[in-house]
């Protein structure tokens, strides 16, 4: 690796970053982190803290699971790459298949498809949501449904049904038929309801009507999250996930539940799902899959989709793959990354860890009234809302926001901005004591603005 002072002339200035403006990163340089271990990251003046954001809502298991990187070492010798295309096979894509379908069959999954990473499981699953129901014999089943302030990755597909326009308005138009339902979102929605149980109510009725207008027999798919995520770690109502099966159900349309964020234990269970009592028929995964030690993802189905696949004749075949589809490596560290997963057991941390977090945080708004709303209280997901009028909802400038990012990182911990969000999602394996150190530097970054 080259010497600290290479690395700090020529940062931002070749590579272009995800999610940043390429100007101002020139200008402004991003942090760089130089290694980590356990919960902690450390940068190049040595500077360490807990990472709060856990790499990017991946890290579940920690930085320093020797079980995982051995795995992929070994892999590495033994067969570094070779193609899952129709054809041929490596013995791990094997065995990892099996390890995620057993991870999810009270689920009712069955079926894997592995692909490089969320966006890529997004995108597979709604492909092969449309070839669903060309084989059943309703090929004008092509529109999606979704909720605004979901996300879904930023291929083309996912974009068309990511409901923030930050993700979209550059890029447009997009994928055409894809509409976009209310968000569960008491803080802030259009019938200013702050019941979340009457809220679920009101958007399942928007949904019917939607459907009604758009017709049953257009659609193809309803897509969501469990617990919306980068939209600002938003929780619905507890039956609101099962009114939209019901409504989906009832109108022949698959459900997509986009568990990339939520799955392996980050909300307190194997998947978000499982807190609503709902089955869907297709999910998106990824992160948690290797804890972000490889890039792996993988789009799973259950047997009402999969034996229209598997019965049908030669249209059933799926003429979609990556490169990189259940590569060995990255198998090798999906095997590894679950069994360490349920070894450790680590969605009874994320629940406890995750109460900590959340309870702390309402004291502090009770001392600081920027704090306009909080969200989280399942597993390892918390936002917080910044306000600069908590009485008008009124959302923080962004110098603010940058000025406490800053000042929370200088006292020792790493969090995640959203706009006027604070984003946080820490290893599964944080401890008391971090969770504390977490509170005490937020404390620090909220009095500094």
């Amino acid at each position: 690796m080259k010497d600290d002072n290479f690395l700090r002339a020529n940062n931002a200035q070749h590579l272009w970053h995800p999610m940043g403006h390429p100007g101002d990163l020139r200008s402004h340089a991003p942090t760089i982190i130089m290694k980590a271990e356990g919960s902690s990251i450390t940068d190049i003046d040595g500077h360490s803290t807990v990472d709060a954001v856990g790499g990017l809502w991946c890290v579940n298991l920690g930085y320093s699971n020797n079980a995982v990187k051995d795995a992929i070492a070994k892999q590495l010798y033994d067969l570094p790459y070779y193609s899952a295309f129709a054809g041929s096979t490596n013995p791990m894509a094997i065995e990892a298949s099996y390890a995620v379908r057993e991870f999810f069959a009270e689920d009712g999954m069955t079926r894997v498809f592995f692909t490089s990473g969320g966006s890529d499981s997004v995108e597979t699953c709604l492909r092969l949501a449309r070839q669903y129901h060309r084989l059943r014999g309703e090929p004008n089943r092509t529109k999606f449904l979704s909720l605004k302030k979901g996300y879904h990755g930023t291929h083309f597909g996912g974009a068309s049904v990511n409901g923030n326009n930050r993700f979209r308005i550059n890029y447009e138009p997009l994928l055409p038929g894809c509409f976009h339902m209310p968000s569960p979102y008491t803080y802030r929605n259009p019938f200013n309801e702050t019941d979340p149980a009457t809220l679920a109510q009101k958007i399942a009725a928007v949904m019917e009507d939607e459907i009604a207008f758009q017709g049953a027999g257009s659609i193809a798919a309803f897509i969501m999250e469990p617990i919306l995520g980068a939209g600002g770690v938003i929780v619905p109502d507890a039956s609101f996930m099962g009114l939209m099966r019901d409504i989906c159900d009832r109108h022949g349309i698959l459900m997509i539940a986009d568990e990339v964020i939520t799955g392996f234990g980050r909300t307190g269970d194997w998947s978000g799902a499982r807190h609503w009592g709902v089955k869907p028929d297709m999910m998106s995964t990824a992160k948690g899959i290797t804890s972000g030690y490889f890039p792996v993802g993988a789009a799973l189905m259950n047997d009402k989709v999969a034996d229209v696949f598997e019965t049908a004749g030669e249209a059933g075949g799926i003429f979609h793959g990556y490169t990189y589809s259940a590569h060995p490596v990255g198998a090798a560290a999906v095997v590894a990354c679950l069994a360490e997963t349920l070894r450790l057991d680590t969605k009874s941390n994320a629940g406890p860890r995750g109460t900590q977090l959340y309870e702390g945080v309402q004291k502090l708004a009770e001392r600081y009234d920027i704090i306009g709303d909080i969200r989280g209280g399942h597993g390892l997901m918390t936002g917080i809302e910044i306000v600069s009028d908590r009485a008008k909802k009124t959302p923080m400038d962004m110098a603010t926001m940058k000025r406490i990012h800053k000042a929370t990182y200088e006292a020792g911990v790493m969090v995640r901005l959203g706009m006027n969000n604070i984003l946080m999602s820490p290893p599964l394996v944080i401890t008391e004591d971090e969770v504390n150190v977490i509170l005490a530097a937020l404390d620090k970054g909220f009095a500094a603005a």
